[in-house]
């Protein structure tokens, strides 16, 4: 199941500069792993926003949110997601 995803990034100025430089380095490592294996096929920035654009290739609904909540920046993410249906003129 494809899904359309799309992430902004509301992390607060008030919290620490070492905790807000792990959390990101271990959302890279994550969505990296997650890349790799297939299931976020795509990420894409948003020029000029703190959120990206992301294609997630999954097994279920379930599954999505099981690896949208395991982000580490998922308490600071506002997320959009919609479900992607294969269009009768795409070609292949």
């Amino acid at each position: 199941m494809l899904f359309h995803v799309r992430m902004d990034v509301r992390i607060p100025a008030t919290l620490d500069a070492d905790t807000r430089a792990d959390l990101v380095a271990r959302e890279k490592a994550y969505a990296q792993q997650l890349q790799r294996e297939g299931k976020w096929p795509q990420l894409w920035r948003i020029a000029g926003e703190y959120a990206n654009f992301s294609v997630f290739d999954v097994e279920s609904n379930d599954e999505l949110h099981d690896l949208l909540s395991a982000l580490p920046l998922f308490p600071y993410l506002d997320i959009s997601v919609t479900a992607l249906a294969r269009h009768p003129s795409k070609v292949d």
